[in-house]
This record gives structure tokens, C-alpha cells and sequence, in this order.
């Protein structure tokens, strides 16, 4: 399995597998063709149908630029290919110099046939979560971010450190914020309202939804509004594992030191995820992102709260469950409704997770290894106008609206 490093990264939103990949892999292919005076991008599946409503168009002109770019959005992508997959040709005085053939598999990341060097080194010799607990049982290892030192090294805590800051950033940012958010549906920034909104009569309860709400709302909406987020595992679920793990440092008065414990055990569950599955909205649906962002949040959550390995598999497991089915149907391809709300929606379900983890881990019959497998099975077996298309659910009952529904070159 992959490093965590691999699972968090910093960058400016709104989307990792519509602006981050194909932005990294056209400063791939500029960098292998310097010489070249023109280029040529034509994107398929997903990134084809809603690559002007996340950017993907404006990212791609921005790496290439001064040079000639023609972006072409050619509709479904070949049988067999990852929805996301884009086709680079570089030309020189209208020579062809070179083509390469991308795949924007999720988080950022990109697959090159027949190129495995473009991703990070295997770090972890544990694949599954069964075999990572047998791991910690025989070694007496407690956490999962124990195991996670053990096989990154103490240098991973600088790292996380360096994650956390910027997720916090994301929230003071997003709470600070006012306004209509880009795009042209008209959305308005909720995060600082919500935040603010006390109640003399405000039980315990509500307060808690109440705050973990905003803090899912003022990262999201950074993301939407390309602010810098981190990937937890996508841009479109980075609300999630911020929320809960601000909230609970906020209550707990933890410091950032055992925050970046909760970060780790996250970082796993990801990981896991994403080499199992899938984190890719595109080829799963909305549940392997925001599915995966609760996740990660209530297994974090378990690692902070002191729960045993059993505990934060449950709660990891139930989160997932609980998600299954789930569609990806951003309105007019913008990452905002539903996508800001979902995140929210999930941060208080992750808590939820957790809190039933502790008390009900002896019933459980389903383990999280197993509830991966189902996620992946049922996103396989969604129909396509749910995989962020555009052209189902929500975002054709709602209609098209300017800024994600049109095709321009």
C-alpha cells in the first residue's frame, strides 16, 4: 500500500480529479516536451462532461500557457478506460512530437499505462485491513498510528503536522468568508452564519452540529471557491475529517500533537480505500468520496477518543455502510450543491459512527475490508449519468444553469 503522503495533499480546489490530475499531468507531459509550440487535450467520461464546471479547461490553458491550446471534449470514454482519462499530443510548426494517454484516478493522483513510476513506492506491506490488524496483534501495536510510524518513520509527523496547519487554514479562511460563491448558481457562503448563530436556548446538541456543520462548510466552500484545501481523500469531501478533527481539539483541548494521531489512523483508512476501491467520484460515485471522508473522520475520531483496533474498524466500516449507493450529481458540474452540504451531512455522521462503535463493536458481523468491497461492486454498477455527469439526479431535476452546462473549446 501506498504512503499516506500519497492520500493528503495541499492544493487549490475545487476538484483533485478534475483540476489537481489533469493539471499534474499536463506539467508531466510540458516538461517532456519543452520544445513543443502547441498542444492539443482532448478529455473523455466525466472530465469531458463536467470539465468546465470544475475547471479542468482553465487549469489545463493555465499550465500550457503561452503556448496554442485546443481542448476537446470528446464524450464517453473508451470501454474498459477510467472515465477519467484524457489524451495529451504535443506538436511543433503542426508536426505531432508526441501523445500520452492520462488517467485522473482520484485525490490528485494520475495512472500512465505501462508507466508505474508516475506513483509513489508500495510503503506498506499490509494490504487490507485484516492483515494490518493481525500485524498490530502479533507486535503488540495498540493504534493505527503507531503502525502508521513504524512504517513511514518518525519524519511522517512533520508531514501531518504541515496537513493539519493548512486544514485549519482552510477553516479560519472559510469562516471568515462572505458572498456568492463562483459558478453562477448562486450559492451563498453559510459557514460564517452558521458559526455564528448562537442561541441563548441552544442545547449541548444542537451546538455541536451547530459548529462541526461550519467548519464542513467553511472548507467545502473554499474548495468551491478554489481556495487551498487539503485532499481528505478528494477535494469534494475535504470538509469532512477537518470538521470533526477541529471540533474535537476544540472540546478536548487537544493539542496538535495528538490531533496528527487521529490524521494517521485517517490516512490508513484512506489509503485502503483508495488502493482497494476507489476514491474517484467519477468511477464510484459520491460514496467512494464523501463514503471514504466519514470513514477516515470516525476512525480518527475512535484513535482520539482511545477506542481498541476493533472499535475504529467498526466505526470506519459503519461510516462506509452507511453511504452506500451513494450518487454524484453536482448541479451544472460545480462542486457545490450537493456537495457542500453532503459534507456537513457527513461529518455529524462520522460522530455518530464513532459514538456507536463504542458501545455496540462486540455485534458487528461486517468487517471494513468487507464493506470496501461492496462500495467498489456497487459504484462499478451504478448507472453513469450518477457518476458525475451531470445528467442524472439532482442535477437534471434542477436543470442545467450557466458556468458547468455548456461545451467550449
Amino acid at each position: 500500500m501506498k504512503s499516506i503522503r500519497e492520500l493528503y495533499k495541499i492544493g487549490k480546489g475545487p476538484s483533485s480529479s478534475h483540476t489537481m490530475g489533469p493539471e499534474r499531468a499536463a506539467k508531466l507531459f510540458l516538461a517532456e516536451n519543452p520544445q513543443a509550440d502547441a498542444f492539443r487535450i482532448v478529455l473523455y467520461g466525466s472530465l469531458s462532461k463536467t470539465g468546465v464546471g470544475h475547471g479542468t479547461d482553465r487549469v489545463l490553458r493555465q499550465v500550457f500557457a503561452p503556448r496554442q491550446t485546443q481542448i476537446e471534449f470528446a464524450g464517453e470514454a473508451s470501454e474498459g478506460s477510467h472515465p477519467n482519462t484524457m489524451d495529451f499530443f504535443a506538436y511543433f510548426e503542426g508536426r505531432e512530437l508526441a501523445q500520452l494517454r492520462v488517467e485522473s484516478v482520484g485525490g490528485g493522483d494520475i495512472r500512465i499505462p505501462g508507466r508505474p513510476e508516475v506513483q509513489g513506492p508500495e510503503v506498506y506491506p499490509e494490504n487490507s485491513f485484516a492483515e494490518i490488524a493481525d500485524f498490530c496483534k502479533w507486535r503488540y501495536i495498540g493504534t493505527l498510528s503507531e503502525y502508521v510510524e513504524i512504517n513511514e518513520g518518525p519524519e511522517i509527523w512533520d508531514f501531518l503536522m504541515e496537513v493539519w496547519q493548512a486544514m485549519k487554514a482552510s477553516i479560519d479562511q472559510g469562516l471568515r468568508a462572505t458572498g456568492t460563491l463562483p459558478g453562477g448558481l448562486g450559492v451563498q457562503r453559510k459557514a460564517r452564519y452558521l458559526y455564528e448563530q448562537e442561541l441563548s436556548t441552544e442545547v449541548p446538541q444542537v451546538r455541536e452540529c451547530r459548529i462541526i456543520c461550519a467548519y464542513a462548510y467553511a472548507v467545502s466552500e473554499q474548495n468551491a471557491d478554489n481556495g487551498t484545501i487539503v485532499t481528505a481523500p478528494t477535494c469534494g469531501a475535504s470538509g469532512v475529517l477537518p470538521a470533526v478533527l477541529k471540533y474535537f481539539q476544540d472540546t478536548q483541548n487537544a493539542s496538535d500533537e495528538q490531533i496528527l494521531r487521529g490524521l494517521a489512523t485517517a490516512g490508513i483508512i484512506g489509503s485502503l480505500t483508495k488502493r482497494n476501491a476507489s476514491i474517484s467520484g467519477a468511477e464510484c460515485g459520491c460514496q467512494a468520496e464523501i463514503g471514504t471522508a466519514c470513514s477516515m473522520a470516525a476512525a480518527a475520531l475512535a484513535e482520539l477518543y482511545g477506542l481498541n483496533l476493533d472499535q475504529v474498524e467498526y466505526a470506519a466500516e459503519m461510516a462506509m455502510e452507511h453511504h452506500l449507493g451513494l450518487t454524484c450529481d453536482p448541479i451544472s458540474g460545480l462542486v457545490q450543491i450537493p456537495c457542500i452540504e453532503r459534507n456537513a451531512v457527513a461529518a455529524m455522521r462520522a460522530m455518530n459512527a464513532c459514538n456507536l462503535s463504542y458501545f455496540l463493536c462486540g455485534t458487528r458481523n461486517i468487517s471494513y475490508d468487507m464493506v470496501c468491497k461492496a462500495m467498489y461492486e456497487t459504484g462499478l454498477n451504478l448507472a453513469k449519468q450518477y457518476k458525475e455527469t451531470s445528467e442524472g439526479g439532482l442535477a437534471r431535476f434542477l436543470g442545467r444553469r450557466r458556468g458547468g452546462g455548456e461545451r467550449s473549446l
